[in-house]
């Protein structure tokens, strides 16, 4: 009895040995995979001639950039009759052209989803260097706190005392009779106003001196 007992007992660890060494095995196989190191990532080549808009707009960071591309040359020469402005919604980005040349390009942010900025082909209509929101600022009450920061005046009240106070919006420069225009404000790199088309405050100046009331205007995704 203990005779088959002894040969049973081998014969179990005989099927069960190989299928633990494979185990064993197969679980260093994984450890030596998983502490390989992984392939360096392919360094960015820019294959344009440093200083050229190509190489500017070819960049990995362009629509996230706070970045200014400007040729000199262009703006020193340039006249209001040859000017043109783009709007790039997808990129937030903004080209001022001379006779379809790039002469700036610049960081915007445009409509938000609630207050899109619509694709179109526009005309500057006025220009005002010190202009006021109508329908868009804040609200103080009588003691001169701020009792709402993101007021609409067709919409919100003024409290006793108070006053409705349009966000500043320096030089302005109308796109529609409806409220859109282009003007310096905050500029985040994703889209954030209330459809206008917010550019930063140290290239406005530049952008509006070359301009005038009918320089075309497209904007496009």
């Amino acid at each position: 009895m203990k005779f088959h007992v002894t040969i049973l007992l081998s014969a179990l660890v005989g099927l069960t040995l190989p299928s633990c060494m494979m185990t064993s095995s197969s679980s260093q196989e994984v450890v030596e995979q998983a502490a390989l190191p992984e392939p360096p990532k392919p360094e960015f080549v820019n294959p344009f001639p440093p200083g050229t808009y190509d190489h500017f707009r070819a960049q990995p960071d362009y629509q996230k950039t706070y970045n200014i591309y400007r040729n000199n040359d262009l703006l020193s020469t340039m006249t209001k009759d040859s000017a043109q402005l783009v709007i790039n919604l997808t990129d937030q980005r903004a080209q001022l052209l001379s006779d379809g040349q790039v002469a700036l390009d610049y960081p915007v942010s445009s409509g938000k989803s609630s207050h899109p900025t619509p694709p179109g082909e526009y005309k500057i209509l006025e220009k005002i260097v010190d202009k006021r929101s109508n329908a868009y600022g804040r609200i103080v009450d009588a003691n001169g706190n701020v009792v709402n920061s993101d007021a609409d005046s067709r919409k919100d009240k003024v409290p006793p005392g108070g006053k409705f106070i349009g966000a500043s919006m320096p030089y302005w420069m109308r796109m529609t009779w409806t409220g859109i225009g282009h003007h310096v404000g905050r500029v985040p790199r994703y889209p954030a106003s209330h459809a206008c088309i917010r550019g930063v405050k140290s290239i406005m100046p530049t952008v509006y001196s070359k301009v005038k009331i009918g320089t075309p205007v497209s904007v496009v995704r």
